[in-house]
Order: structure tokens, then C-alpha cells, then sequence
């Protein structure tokens, strides 16, 4: 079992988003994130989510896995999960996973567990 956590400041997002516009969330986001996504909070939390999946796998977000190999999505319940590109899920072989987002006092943080068929 691999933990992986990330934390960000929201005005920085705030920040980029101020900045670069659509191209920043489009350089993070796959297109159904950006569809069901408005709040400046869960643009963060979802940034905070993918680099926290990314420790938990061992890589970061670069040539082995990219933000876009990653796409956040909810239950019915409400409760965030996450789906690999089938690429990335050849490589990295996730077996079970538990993603846990939250925002609050300016920050947005992401936890996630992740067991892998594989051991790395």
C-alpha cells in the first residue's frame, strides 16, 4: 500500500487561472473535469488530487504519468475516485485505490491510497 498527499494554496490557483485562463485548466484538467467543474476549490482539489496520486505511485507528473492520464470523477454519493488512461494503468497496475479531497482556510488538500498488482 502507497500513501501520496498534496496540499495547495487556492489563490495560487486562483493566480494561474488569472493568468493563462482556459489553457490553465486545460493543461490539467481532462475536458470532463473542466465540464463539472466551476468552484476556484475543487479546481485546486483536483490539482491537489492528481500530484497526490502521483507520490503514491512513485513518479510525479512527467513522462511516466501525465495530468491527463488521470481523471477525477465522483460515486453517487459524492465521494471522490480516480481512473487511469489505459496506458498508464498497464504501467502502474492499480489494484485498489482511496482518494479523500477537502478545502478549507485557503487550502485544498488530496490524500490517496493506492495497493498495485505489481511491487515497485
Amino acid at each position: 500500500m502507497k500513501i501520496g498527499t498534496d496540499i495547495v494554496q487556492i489563490s495560487r490557483i486562483e493566480r494561474s487561472l488569472e493568468k493563462f485562463g482556459d489553457r490553465f485548466k486545460e493543461k490539467y484538467l481532462t475536458s470532463l473535469e473542466i465540464d463539472r467543474t466551476k468552484k476556484l476549490e475543487s479546481l485546486a482539489g483536483l490539482w491537489a488530487a492528481k500530484e497526490a496520486i502521483s507520490k503514491a505511485l512513485g513518479c510525479g507528473i512527467g513522462q511516466e504519468l501525465a495530468f491527463h492520464d488521470i481523471e477525477i470523477s465522483k460515486d453517487p454519493r459524492g465521494a471522490p475516485y480516480f481512473t487511469l488512461t489505459a496506458r498508464a494503468q498497464k504501467k502502474h497496475q492499480i489494484k485498489e485505490s482511496s482518494l479523500s479531497i477537502s478545502h478549507d482556510g485557503g487550502f485544498a488538500i488530496a490524500v490517496v491510497a493506492i495497493e498495485t498488482k505489481i511491487q515497485k
